[in-house]
């Protein structure tokens, strides 16, 4: 029986997200403020999507984070504990409308996450790239897509990148959080690279 899937935001990259997770066989619990839009969404996503609270979508086996940055804090006053999931975070440290990042102090930006998220395994993934590129098909010119990811539990990363995987896109572990968080993340080498692996 597969895993099921939570995603704390409903955007444009949740919504590619949760394609690709529906077109795998996921069950997949999508949550923002916004309930009205919240239910359009699901509904445009068909069969095995449905809507949920933000409680909700992180009891979920897997949670993906993809919500501004500045939402990020406010889950720590939401949930507690998140016994030991696997939280994958899409988020960058994008503080302005023209993509100012938040001055981190030498940590990356998961790592700041993770503070948040007590008990969780925390991967960096489905950041680098652009929703409008991420949702065209993996597979291109007789090779697939890159993507990255990095955390702390090796274990936690195997998982995330074989979903990754199932997807059809190449996974690439680039470590943990400290090396590969900082290749990664908003305004680092990685950032918006599309790689294709033949």
């Amino acid at each position: 029986m597969k895993k099921t899937v939570g995603i704390i935001g409903a955007g444009n990259l949740a919504q590619t997200v949760a394609t690709y997770l529906i077109r795998s066989g996921y069950a997949v619990t999508l949550s923002n403020t916004n309930t009205d839009k919240l239910s359009a969404i699901v509904r445009s996503l068909g069969t095995g999507a449905t809507a949920g609270s933000v409680t909700e979508a992180a009891a979920a086996d897997i949670v993906f984070l993809a919500l501004p940055w500045l939402s990020v804090p406010e889950l720590a006053s939401r949930i507690n504990s998140w016994d030991n999931r696997i939280v994958v975070d899409a988020t960058n440290h994008f503080i302005s409308p023209d993509f100012q990042v938040a001055d981190l102090n030498g940590r990356t930006s998961t790592e700041v996450v993770s503070d948040y998220l007590p008990g969780a395994r925390v991967v960096k993934a489905f950041n680098t790239l652009y929703f409008k590129l991420l949702e065209q098909p993996p597979q291109q010119t007789g090779g697939r897509r890159v993507l990255f990811l990095s955390g702390n539990d090796p274990e936690a990363n195997a998982e995330v990148g074989s979903l990754i995987e199932e997807f059809g896109f190449a996974a690439v572990n680039l470590g943990s959080l400290s090396v590969g968080g900082q290749l990664q993340q908003a305004k680092g080498p990685l950032a918006s690279l599309n790689i294709i692996k033949v």
